[in-house]
């Protein structure tokens, strides 16, 4: 986690396969709610927003990307956990090399002390708000 009021680099990388999107699954005990969000993570110093997208999806889910391709920034100010938070997200869209990822119901895997959960959601889950998708703007991509 990083240090209250300070601003979070991360790199977010899109996944989409025909009317699905390849997310994680969070889930905030404050507000009691499960919410899904593009996988990635933190950019480090010196590190290229392309290479932590690169080392994010080898680090938690073994994947190599490919097909890669800048979108653009987000800017997203929320609260987690009661916590506020504030993230400059550069988002990325691209596709997975190996296709047995394609065929993956969901992925368990763990980030740091936690284990999480990758899976493959249809879009109108979350443009219907049956799901939570952050952030918003991400919507504009889809």
């Amino acid at each position: 986690m990083h240090k209250s009021g300070e601003i979070r680099v991360l790199v977010l990388g899109l996944i989409r396969d025909g009317e699905r999107i390849f997310i994680s699954e969070g889930y905030d005990p404050t507000k009691q709610q499960t919410f899904y969000r593009a996988m990635g993570g933190g950019v480090d110093f010196g590190e290229t927003s392309l290479e932590a997208l690169k080392r994010e999806f080898t680090e938690e889910v073994q994947a190599e990307l490919t097909n890669i391709h800048f979108l653009g920034c987000l800017e997203n100010i929320f609260t987690y956990d009661g916590q506020p938070g504030h993230e400059i997200i550069l988002l990325y869209k691209c596709d997975f090399t190996d296709q047995k990822f394609y065929q993956l119901q969901e992925l368990v895997f763990a980030e740091g002390e936690r284990k999480k959960t990758a899976l493959w959601v249809d879009i109108s889950r979350f443009k219907s708000g049956e799901l939570k998708l952050f952030p918003e703007q991400f919507f504009d991509y889809l």
